[in-house]
């Protein structure tokens, strides 16, 4: 009859493992199976096929506090022209934002205890936003102001473009000392150059390497000199010009912009200073694969999940190689933000804190199976164990897909009046109108595989069967 006892016992055991595992699983609800990488390819796909409202619904509905969703339904309502829904949708993402910025200004210990909290998966933390893509979404909106020729609150915009800069800057410094004193006491090893079998070719790259950071964008600067100099404030212009080139040395654009400040000044009054902005590919998606990591449980060494994320996709996508418009020639178009690069960057400057997570869940866990393998005789509980182990075990997939993964300008003085203009990528030849007006204009160029879609203030809608087969145009 003992061995009754004893199987009935371990049946009991086996049962209250069965529902913890239940019970992490519902904790952690469907995040935890949860891959953004893969949610995000029908919505992206249908976006580079032409169909933004299939890509919106593909998308689908999200809470008005849901940062992430936010941000993709602000930029596919952008893609389609429809600012003041994308503005609306990007404010609902800003505010969420500016309630991480609060904290981080009151009381950033919590932010700190955030980066070291050693929670079930990553998946579970709550998505504040990688620090790129909090300065993009201020850029962002102030495209979406001057898409309908509106300088002033795209000043707005780029003030707090700096400001958010700063304050990012002072979190993050101390973020670091904070996971670096708290992998000390750990006795945790925080470089992923010491993960066998990761991929850090993807991180480790000389356009990574050379960024100053994941966050400061040469183009958001360059945009901030073009603002106050589109605004007559040429003493704030010159310091955007100039930190854009201090970010992107050697682009002979950001130079011009600096050296000629004061004789456009001067121009004449009856042409347009155009800003072309052209923007390609996407940034990469974050995908959760797990490395086995040898642990001691007890007297035994075992294997336990060790996620960590993995950058696939993404790219600078087809690079422009002409811009020409009619009366003007050929315009130089050159890349200057890299955002590709940036979210890599992210990722390699994120790697310690989530190193250093994972390491403490994973001898967690090996505590864990130690402790149930005592009195596991017929290892029923350490499976169940292990399998809760694996299962709840996820690195954090989530990262705003819908940006592009390159942005280059292009810039010419423009008679007033329409303008055809081609621009040729990838060996396709995009064809639009351009009506130049005012001093100073934005015109916005997107390429998404053979698809581009562009957006300018002012003059009629130009239709797609008026252009032919080149891609999809949108016009303000």
């Amino acid at each position: 009859m003992n061995w009754r006892r004893n199987w009935g016992f371990e049946i009991r055991c086996a049962l209250k493992r069965g529902l913890l595992l239940g019970l992490l699983l519902a904790l952690s609800g469907c995040a935890t199976f949860r891959s953004y990488d893969s949610e995000l390819s029908g919505p992206l796909s249908r976006a580079k096929e032409g169909d933004l409202d299939g890509a919106i619904r593909a998308l689908g509905r999200g809470k008005d506090n849901d940062l992430l969703h936010q941000l993709e339904l602000g930029e596919l309502l952008r893609q389609k022209q429809d600012l003041a829904a994308s503005e609306s949708s990007w404010l609902k993402a800003d505010r969420q934002v500016q309630e991480w910025e609060q904290i981080a200004a009151t009381a950033p210990s919590k932010l700190f205890a955030s980066a070291v909290s050693y929670l079930l998966n990553d998946k579970l933390r709550t998505y504040e936003g990688h620090d790129y893509e909090k300065v993009m979404l201020t850029t962002r909106l102030a495209l979406n102001h001057l898409a309908g020729g509106d300088f002033a609150r795209a000043r707005v915009a780029i003030k707090r473009t700096h400001e958010r800069e700063a304050l990012i800057a002072e979190v993050r410094a101390r973020e670091v000392e904070a996971v670096e004193q708290e992998a000390r006491n750990k006795g945790a090893k925080t470089s992923y150059k010491d993960l066998g079998g990761y991929p850090t070719d993807t991180l480790d790259t000389p356009a990574v390497n050379a960024l100053r950071n994941s966050y400061q964008s040469a183009f958001s600067h360059y945009l901030a000199g073009f603002v106050y100099e589109a605004l007559g404030e040429t003493s704030l212009a010159a310091p955007g010009y100039r930190q854009a080139l201090e970010l992107r040395p050697g682009v002979a654009l950001l130079e011009e912009a600096l050296a000629g400040l004061d004789a456009r000044a001067a121009a004449s009054a009856g042409d347009t200073d155009v800003l072309f902005v052209v923007e390609s590919g996407n940034v990469p998606g974050r995908r959760s694969e797990q490395f086995p990591l040898p642990i001691l449980a007890g007297y035994h060494w075992t294997y336990a999940p060790f996620s960590f994320p993995v950058l696939s996709g993404g790219g600078a996508g087809p690079a422009p190689m002409a811009l020409e418009v009619a009366g003007a020639g050929t315009l130089p178009v050159q890349g200057v933000t890299d955002i590709d690069a940036m979210a890599r960057r992210a990722l390699q400057d994120e790697m310690p804190g989530i190193m250093l997570r994972a390491t403490v869940r994973a001898a967690l866990k090996g505590v864990a199976m130690a402790s149930t393998s005592r009195n596991d005789k017929y290892g029923l509980a350490m499976l169940a164990v292990t399998v809760a182990a694996w299962l709840t075990e996820s690195s954090d997939e989530r990262g705003w897909r819908t940006l592009p993964g390159m942005i280059s300008i292009a810039r010419a003085r423009l008679p007033h009046g329409e303008h055809a203009v081609a621009l040729e990528a990838q060996g396709r030849t995009h064809r639009f109108m351009v009506r130049a007006s005012g001093s100073h204009m934005v015109v916005a160029l997107r390429l998404m595989a053979d698809q581009l879609y562009v957006l300018a203030p002012g003059g009629p809608p130009t239709t797609r069967a008026a252009l032919g087969p080149s891609g999809v145009v949108l016009r303000n």
